[in-house]
């Protein structure tokens, strides 16, 4: 199951993902926003990461108008990687080497086509594990509080 949100600027991209996704074969879960009325996009990365640290949903997509906001009210939870991508190369080593588990894009950044490749080469994408799982592990003691 992956989880997806996206503020007011996002919605149609949204959309667009959305069926996307369900084309490729995965189950989707909206967690908002529902239509294009002004929003505040950390309502909805919130929801979205919750989704994924509690394990309801094993990946998340967010979107809004750059990624970055979003993204930044999702990483504030525990156990969250959440990345911004522009392209694919980046969402494909965030995969392998930091074992991001939410990718997030912007709207006005990105055509709707880019967005495709970056979801599909992200979600294609297995972790690599071995020497990169230290770092990961590194990250969980500093969100601990003990880095």
């Amino acid at each position: 199951m992956i989880a997806i949100g996206t503020d007011h600027i996002g919605f149609e991209y949204k959309q667009e993902i959305i069926d996307y996704l369900k084309e490729m074969g995965y189950m989707v879960k909206d967690y908002g926003t529902y239509d294009k009325q002004r929003t505040d996009y950390p309502l909805y990365g919130i929801r979205v990461a919750k989704a994924v640290s509690s394990k309801e949903c094993e990946l998340g997509i967010l979107i809004c108008g750059t990624g970055v906001g979003i993204s930044l009210a999702a990483n504030k939870i525990n156990g969250i990687r959440a990345v911004v991508c522009s392209e694919p190369y980046s969402a494909k080593l965030s995969k392998e080497h930091n074992d991001t588990n939410i990718l997030s894009f912007g709207s006005r950044v990105i055509g709707i086509e880019m967005a495709k490749m970056i979801v599909k080469e992200w979600i294609q994408t297995k972790f690599e594990g071995g020497r990169h799982q230290r770092r990961i592990d590194m990250i969980a003691e500093i969100e601990k509080g003990n880095g």
